[in-house]
């Protein structure tokens, strides 16, 4: 037991602890935006990084709206006694709670998903206990992998490619958001190649392959991993450098592996799902993408803003056939267009290019992003009780 009293400890952009309750908070209320619904078929599904962000609201909707069963993955930090546990780990926790309670069943597993020990641990799992799978989720998001084959640690970076990137930025270290300046210098190709490492298709291959080699496809079987593609606006340090190159390399991955004799033999598929923009602890850390997303929001006002459960709802129809599937030309499951129309994106330069004045008009969009960045960590969620001592020394949930 570690019943303490704690406050949020911010260093920079980044906060350092996380309150329990705060982010089972956060949990409960995407469950309680997901409406309830029962459908015949419970297909098996393993969501990889699903502590967090699209993975999560992706793992919710799933479980809420189509009984899925399987196994969730995620590698996140238990409570030392000096630091809490992190966030994805207190959410985990909040899920297998409402699992539970709705009678669900579905297994968390914290490893390391990048290594060969990670994958044997969670395919014996899911061999053992559920079966084929019907469903692959790819979203893991790190800062590095190690390449199980030859044992060289890759770390992503992010950085335009070609030229120097400067832009305004969003910063909101302080209590007050105001706009800063950043320039980035271009990145190596190395740093490239290492970006792609980490952040592109090549575990996802991988995934698929131990679960092609384990006669783990079920027929029909499915497999997307979450991207982004954004605006033109934050183009040059998302699109056209090297988080961009990564991306490509996903999308190219995605038709190696449709093509590949395991997915084909089981009929299988697999795409690449453009997400809209939403606040994570990855995308908050991307210099420029904050003071966009603050002012797509308050263009959106709010209301026609598509939250991550939102999406992850419309993408789980389109998957189990609900509703057509939304391709564009590259074959890529669509889900921002309500982020890149026109009048919207219109709207968001003209904010863009006064970013001082922007920021007088779209401090409601501000402030937004900025509650959003805190509540990631469990911090200033409604209903909470911050004064009150808390456990954080919280067991992470298993069955076996």
């Amino acid at each position: 037991m570690s019943m303490r009293q704690i406050e949020p400890k911010q260093r920079g952009f980044l906060i350092v602890n996380s309150h329990p309750d705060g982010a089972a908070a956060t949990v409960r209320r995407m469950w309680e935006d997901i409406p309830a619904r029962a459908d015949g078929r419970r297909p098996v599904a393993l969501v990889l990084g699903h502590s967090a962000g699209y993975g999560l609201a992706t793992l919710l909707a799933g479980l809420r709206q189509h009984g899925i069963r399987g196994v969730g993955v995620a590698f996140e930090g238990a409570d030392n006694g000096r630091r809490t546990a992190t966030a994805g780990w207190y959410r985990t926790a909040a899920v297998a709670d409402l699992a539970r309670e709705t009678g669900g069943d579905f297994e968390f597993v914290n490893t390391d998903a990048f290594s060969d020990e990670g994958k044997k641990q969670l395919l014996d799992l899911v061999a053992e206990r559920y079966g084929p799978v019907d469903y692959l989720i790819y979203s893991l998001a790190a800062p590095r992998r190690t390449d199980p084959a030859t044992g060289t640690v890759h770390h992503s970076v992010i950085k335009p490619l070609g030229a120097a990137y400067e832009a305004p930025a969003l910063d909101f270290s302080g209590t007050e958001p105001k706009v800063s300046r950043m320039r980035l210098e271009p990145g190596t190709e190395e740093e490239k190649d290492a970006t792609v490492a980490v952040m592109g298709g090549a575990d996802w291959a991988l995934w698929v392959a131990a679960l092609g080699e384990r006669q783990l496809l079920a027929p029909g079987f499915t497999t997307v991993a979450l991207t982004y593609v954004g605006s033109e606006v934050t183009a040059p340090v998302y699109r056209q450098g090297t988080i961009g190159a990564a991306k490509e390399h996903l999308e190219a991955t995605a038709r190696w592996v449709s093509a590949s004799p395991a997915v084909q033999a089981a009929d299988g598929r697999a795409f690449t799902v453009v997400a809209g923009a939403a606040v994570t602890q990855a995308s908050s850390a991307i210099p420029s993408i904050a003071l966009y997303t603050a002012f797509l929001r308050t263009v959106l006002d709010g209301n026609a803003f598509r939250s991550p459960a939102q999406q992850a709802m419309e993408l789980w129809d389109q998957l189990e056939g609900r509703t057509p599937l939304v391709l564009d030309d590259a074959g890529r499951i669509r889900l921002d267009g309500w982020e890149l129309d026109d009048q919207v994106q219109e709207r968001v330069r003209e904010l863009w290019a006064d970013p001082e004045t922007g920021l007088l008009k779209a401090r409601p969009g501000a402030d937004w992003f900025m509650s959003q960045v805190r509540e990631l960590y469990g911090w200033g969620v409604d209903g909470v009780d911050y004064d009150q001592p808390v456990e954080t020394d919280v067991t992470w949930p298993t069955t076996l």
